[in-house]
């Protein structure tokens, strides 16, 4: 069987091109034979075209049917109309722009179809597909209407995330903020307000702070000289102060009888000295510190040596020659080593009271602190390496993790010094030490009664600054209250021991004992409107 189309089978017909099909072909069409012209059609006749199933005559001969014709036209001869239309016209009609496969060229691979009318053009669906896809129901609309609304919803959830972190995080830092202001409200530091609390009703407040205290004792092994501070750790507003006390404080000795601090020191030994210093400051101090300068020289070493601003030169007290360089220079920030931390906390000038040298001690103490290690048990294995024998009121446990807390105060800043502000009597003065003892320690100053004590006023004629101050020391460490009477204008060489009473005649003698002066150096006259005995010292005074 023959697979394409041949023109030159069976029919004479013409072809000419009129385009190309979809799938790039070109594609033909017959060209209609120039034919004569034609009596009108008879489906009856017996001749012409068309096949006549009741013709009684000879019938025309069919061309052979080609199976590849899709419409079996066969040739020329009219092919019979499948739709079962007969012309009535009597000349048929041709088919307008009917087309075919080019001859020589293989068939489509679809059926075979019925042949369009001849009114009807070759449209095909692919040609009109917007047509059939409706806008509102299409399946891509329909996605990407899904598509958008997703993403729309999208933005507005992140919208909405952003949102609540930002309101979070406005909410945390304004808790931060608030928890931060109440702090320093709370601890005493809020700009502005604390200067006016501490002027308005801080003594309820001052009272109800909580406070460990510790007391502290220098001995020099070589002079047999104290000095004395309380070192103090505010738990409440996390503040630390080094308290320094002068030795010419005036306490009450354990028979009653009236003190000094240097005395009791002395005398009375650390519980008895702790006691006393509880009742004139209206403190609780928890323990004793025993530290003789031995202990001292070996802290500052373990600590890796100290800064300090020196406020003058300490001369070497092992150098052979005055002329030998000094062992602490004046100057800031001067590291010293233990020795040398020694020698300027003991250091008295020629001439300087003995505040000077109490604040020299001071200075050395706080920068042990700074040195000290914060953690509690670092600090104590520092104590247990010093092998001192503390007061039995401390442990070296108890004592590592007090300085430990100190220490942590000194590196942030926030420990100070404070000099206890004593008058000439050694007494207290609810105005001057009101700083002090109610604002730091949270006490009241309490005083010995001055009447039971002798006043002494002394006048210093030896020509020698210092003897002035050597010689209070030694009234105040025999329980006398000393007045400071001045300097005379020109040397003494005897010294004089005057009383106006008689009943002040055995003080006067007890004076003139205790400045080492003979008993033939008291006699009768006038004293100073304040004292019981006055005192002018001359060249024979031996300090």
């Amino acid at each position: 069987m023959n697979d394409r189309y041949d023109a030159g089978y069976g029919s004479d017909q013409q072809w000419e091109l009129v385009g190309y099909d979809e799938y790039g072909q070109p594609v033909y069409r017959q060209v209609p034979p120039q034919q004569p012209p034609q009596q009108p059609y008879d489906p009856y006749a017996q001749q012409g075209y068309g096949y006549d199933p009741y013709a009684t005559g000879q019938q025309q001969p069919v061309p052979p049917y080609d199976g590849y014709d899709p419409y079996g036209t066969g040739g020329t001869a009219p092919a019979h109309d499948p739709y079962g239309t007969a012309a009535t016209s009597g000349q048929q009609p041709r088919v307008a722009e009917q087309t075919a496969y080019i001859p020589q060229q293989a068939g489509p691979a679809e059926e075979p179809q019925a042949p369009p009318r001849a009114e009807e053009r070759d449209y095909r669906t692919e040609q009109f597909a917007f047509v059939e896809e409706p806008d509102g129901d299409s399946e891509d609309v329909i996605d990407w209407l899904a598509f958008t609304e997703n993403r729309t919803e999208r933005r507005e959830e992140a919208r909405r995330r952003a949102r609540s972190r930002i309101v979070a995080l406005v909410v945390v830092l304004a808790l931060c903020a608030v928890g931060g202001v109440g702090y320093l409200w709370y601890a005493g530091k809020l700009p502005g307000l604390s200067s006016a609390e501490e002027k308005t009703g801080t003594a309820t407040a001052v009272g109800a702070q909580k406070r460990d205290v510790v007391v502290v004792h220098l001995h020099d092994t070589k002079s047999g000289d104290t000095a004395t501070a309380l070192l103090v750790d505010n738990t409440t507003t996390q503040q630390a102060t080094t308290v320094l006390l002068p030795n010419s404080l005036s306490l009450t000795g354990d028979d009653g009888t009236t003190t000094t601090l240097a005395k009791s020191v002395e005398d009375d030994g650390s519980a008895g000295t702790r006691e006393a210093l509880d009742t004139v400051l209206g403190t609780e101090i928890q323990g004793t510190w025993r530290l003789d300068t031995p202990y001292l020289q070996n802290l500052v070493d373990l600590v890796g040596n100290i800064d300090v601003d020196t406020d003058t030169d300490v001369p070497d007290p092992s150098a052979k020659s005055k002329g030998a360089a000094p062992l602490v220079n004046k100057g800031e920030d001067q590291t010293l080593s233990g020795k040398m931390a020694v020698a300027y906390a003991t250091y008295r000038g020629s001439g300087e009271a003995q505040n000077a040298q109490l604040e020299r001690f001071g200075q050395v103490m706080q920068g042990v602190l700074r040195k000290l290690s914060s953690d509690a048990q670092a600090a104590t294995v520092t104590v247990q390496t010093l092998q001192q024998i503390l007061d039995p009121s401390m442990t070296d446990k108890d004592l590592g993790t007090f300085l430990a807390e100190l220490a942590d105060l000194a590196k942030g800043g926030d420990h100070k010094t404070a000099l206890l502000p004593v008058q000439g009597d050694g007494t207290l003065s609810a105005e001057t030490s009101a700083s002090v003892v109610k604002d730091v320690l949270g006490g009241t100053a309490k005083s010995p009664d001055q009447d039971a004590a002798v006043r002494v006023s002394l006048q210093n004629a030896t020509g020698v600054k210092d003897n002035t101050e050597k010689a209070r020391v030694v009234l105040l460490n025999g329980g006398f209250t000393f007045l400071d009477g001045g300097t005379a204008g020109a040397a003494q060489a005897a010294s004089k021991v005057v009383y106006t009473d008689a009943a002040d005649k055995a003080d006067a003698t007890e004076v003139a004992k205790t400045l080492g002066l003979p008993t033939g150096a008291v006699s009768k006259g006038k004293v100073t409107s304040n004292a019981n005995v006055s005192v002018i010292l001359g060249q024979d005074y031996t300090p």
